[in-house]
């Protein structure tokens, strides 16, 4: 658990490297010592402030180096590198909200082992492969076939294939937090 100074610490780097990323910037320096140097892999998601809509989310599982590090990365990429939007412009960044999500070591979970809200969901089948964050199935209201059949979905298999045991579900938790609004 990071401590609440820790989680604003990451905040406000992540939100300075959105804009970085978006003016073309240099990316600010990574937060060391203590948590900030764990291996965790994390999320970093962009919301627009009014309704509440995905700008951006890009997250790794592994570390890229280290947590402070990965933040960083992550948040450039949700900022410029998310294939399902354009970049974001210089003019909307104080329009976003930054959330992090700091993940546990995924495991190898059977379906009827996977709780909708505390645990994100990964699926692998061949080359494909998707995943949905904790809080995804809170926010949608998903029971566990929904949250496994979207989850196929996003990975670009059929949303049955949970149910077929052609994949392979992998489970993780995460600390998430946000700015305030």
């Amino acid at each position: 658990m990071l401590t609440p100074e820790e989680r604003s610490e990451l905040l406000a780097v992540a939100r300075a490297a959105v804009m970085a990323a978006a003016i073309g910037g240099q990316m600010p320096a990574p937060p060391s010592g203590g948590a900030f140097d764990s291996d965790s892999g994390a999320f970093v998601t962009l919301k627009r402030r009014s309704g509440g809509g995905l700008r951006g989310c890009i997250g790794s599982f592994t570390a890229a180096g280290t947590l402070g590090r990965t933040v960083v990365r992550m948040a450039e990429a949700a900022a410029v590198s998310d294939p399902r939007f354009s970049p974001v412009r210089p003019e909307e960044v104080s329009g976003l909200r930054v959330e992090i999500s700091v993940l546990s070591p995924m495991v190898r979970t059977p379906p009827g082992d996977v709780v909708p809200g505390v645990h994100g969901v990964y699926v692998r089948s061949g080359r494909s492969g998707g995943t949905l964050l904790p809080q995804v199935a809170t926010e949608e209201g998903w029971d566990r076939e929904q949250l496994l059949s979207h989850t196929c979905l996003k990975a670009g298999l059929p949303p049955d294939t949970w149910r077929k045991g052609s994949a392979d579900i992998y489970t993780y938790t995460a600390e998430v937090f946000s700015e305030k609004e």
